[in-house]
């Protein structure tokens, strides 16, 4: 009985394992293919286009000021986070409900550490609601499409 449950552990293990390689190079092209900014999806940033973008937090260190047009989630993110993939395809749905109303943006947590030291990113996912004219709020962790239209509503847009 023990050797079956030590089997199934290591098989679990190997597939979990495997399945996140195989995704990782699918998940690079992805991102680099979705750079191009447009409003039916999730769009991925840079340090530099964050800055530009969302909030300028060399020029601006004391005070939030959001640089956007619109509101915005940000999605502090890994790809090899199991939650995160969970969430991903939520936030393309929600990108695509939401067209022309809000902004959802991608941090790969990976790619841009200086990103996610200075907002003090210790969990992923890590989404980031910034309103317009308003302090932005923090919500951790993959939550439900309901949830998330509901935060979407209250916060980003008043309703």
């Amino acid at each position: 009985m023990k050797l079956i449950k030590t089997t199934l552990t290591i098989v679990s293990l190997m597939l979990a394992l495997s399945a996140c390689a195989s995704n990782a190079n699918e998940n690079n092209e992805n991102i680099n293919n979705n750079k191009k900014e447009t409003n039916m999806s999730v769009i991925h940033l840079t340090k530099a286009e964050f800055l530009k973008k969302v909030y300028n937090f060399e020029a601006n260190p004391n005070e939030w000021k959001y640089e956007g047009d619109k509101p915005a989630i940000i999605d502090f993110y890994a790809t090899w986070c199991g939650p995160c993939k969970a969430i991903s395809p939520v936030l393309e749905e929600l990108a695509k409900e939401y067209d022309g109303k809000i902004y959802i943006y991608k941090i790969d947590v990976d790619q841009e550490k200086d990103l996610a030291s200075a907002f003090g990113i210790r969990s992923i996912p890590t989404l980031i609601f910034a309103p317009m004219g308003k302090d932005p709020q923090v919500i951790q962790g993959a939550l439900p499409k309901d949830q998330l239209k509901k935060a979407i509503n209250d916060v980003l847009l008043s309703k």
